[in-house]
């Protein structure tokens, strides 16, 4: 199908702009430690603000979609991430950070929203053979988000010293969040979406309020879900630690912008090389999962002992160290090459995550109902880890919870990938409720909104 308007290829690549100028930004916001400032206890509270606000919104997210349409959800969800970065200004000038926090949880619920129209659309958009390709595509342009996020704070604060953003940077972000909000108003319903090989995306006749009340209940007995739910409970687990305790701990304001460019860069990366195992046909589906899983299992354990390598070389406290400057090359070049495997790290389990989700069915209203469970689960994870980093929990044991928590998602994750097949039915997983209306008028009016 090309690139024509309708094809699932252009979706999911307006879609990636989207969150290249929202979610994109705000990583950089966050990945610079405490919000870009100084003192990261504002930025911490208002991440834990964020991301309990977004585990009732992220479950709830895909029955909203489903309702609402994806332009308008994502069109007003993308606002809650400009006032997000503006607050910063107010703290930057009044130092309370009550506004932030506020600011936080009001993300937390257009984020919930936001993500759930994203995973819907990226994992139920792309034919099966195609779904690696897809996430990484959209992986590449969001984080080109992050990496333009991190030339912002760099550039202008390259000669600063104050060790808290400018407004200026701010100001950058704002405006480009805004426009990531408009071009939610770009996407196609789902309704005239087609995919490569012209069949249709969307084949449910309706939904209603009630039937999204029982689908979003199914997924709290939902056994695929349940297993999934370690892997989802760890998968942002790690930023607090990563952001604050090494990029915000470690290094002068310029030089996190410095290493942001990095980490989001060498997320393109480990999007891209991950996409062509997980697509290529030389092996089974269940046979390419646990070879990813192989790849994500060893990555992480090189990051986490990395981790603990560092540590041991700072045995007063990462936080205790003087701040690094990039061109203090002897000092800067391994806590530099640890962040960026990081940022591989993250790629690779992200774009994994999405993969085991994407091959449990090819529904797309369950899918956006998988994707905001996915995502209300991990920022349950995600509050948890930013109210330890608030309540200045030890480094040291920051690190221990991060791997033993990898650890317990090991095996869950294993029995998913088992019951994997090379296709998947509408309705994969036990506990979905669509399976009657696929067999509905499929050529009634789909009324799945803008």
């Amino acid at each position: 199908m090309g690139f024509s308007y309708y094809s699932a290829l252009t979706q999911v690549i307006i879609v990636g702009f989207v969150c290249f100028l929202c979610p994109g930004m705000f990583n950089a916001v966050n990945g610079l430690g405490g919000g870009g400032q100084l003192d990261a206890t504002a930025g911490n509270n208002a991440n834990t603000a964020l991301y309990s606000t977004f585990v009732v919104f992220g479950v709830l997210g895909g029955a909203i979609v489903n309702l609402c349409g994806v332009r308008w959800t994502i069109f007003g969800s993308g606002f809650t991430y400009a006032l997000y970065s503006a607050s910063y200004i107010y703290l930057n000038h009044k130092a309370d950070g009550s506004f932030t926090i506020a600011a936080g949880a009001l993300l937390g619920v257009g984020a919930g929203i936001l993500w759930a129209a994203q995973g819907m659309i990226m994992v139920s958009y792309p034919r099966e053979e195609e779904k690696g390709k897809y996430i990484a595509i959209f992986w590449t342009i969001f984080n080109l988000g992050g990496m333009l996020g991190g030339i912002l704070p760099f550039a202008i604060n390259y000669h600063s010293d104050s060790g808290s953003n400018s407004d200026g940077v701010y100001i950058a972000f704002v405006v480009l969040e805004c426009l990531g909000s408009v071009m939610g108003l770009a996407l196609a319903p789902p309704s005239k979406v087609t995919r490569s090989d012209g069949s249709s995306v969307v084949l449910v006749k309706y939904t209603s309020v009630g039937k999204e009340t029982i689908g979003i209940l199914k997924l709290f007995i939902n056994p695929m879900m349940l297993a999934l739910l370690p892997m989802c409970f760890t998968s942002n687990f790690f930023y607090s630690y990563q952001f604050d305790n090494i990029n915000g701990a470690l290094f002068n304001i310029r030089t996190r912008g410095f290493n942001n460019m990095f980490y989001w860069g060498f997320q393109m990366l480990g999007a891209y090389l991950i996409s062509l195992l997980l697509d290529t046909q030389r092996f089974s589906r269940k046979v390419r999962g646990f070879i990813a899983f192989v790849v994500v299992f060893v990555v992480f354990n090189a990051i986490w002992g990395g981790s603990l390598a560092l540590h041991n070389k700072y045995p007063k406290g990462l936080e205790l160290a003087d701040r690094i400057d990039f061109k203090d090359t002897h000092r800067a070049a391994g806590p530099i090459i640890l962040y960026l495997v990081c940022g591989i790290g993250d790629a690779l389990y992200q774009s994994f995550a999405y993969w085991i989700i994407g091959a449990l069915s090819n529904d797309s209203q369950q899918l956006a109902r998988y994707a905001g469970f996915y995502k209300g689960m991990q920022s349950f994870g995600a509050a948890i880890a930013w109210q330890l980093a608030a309540k200045k929990v030890s480094v040291s044991h920051q690190l221990i919870a991060n791997w033993v928590l990898f650890g317990i998602s090991i095996p869950s994750m294993l029995y998913v990938l088992w019951t994997i097949r090379d296709h998947s039915e509408d309705s994969h997983v036990k506990g979905d409720i669509d399976s009657d209306s696929y067999h509905a008028d499929k050529t009634a009016e789909v009324v799945q909104g803008a």
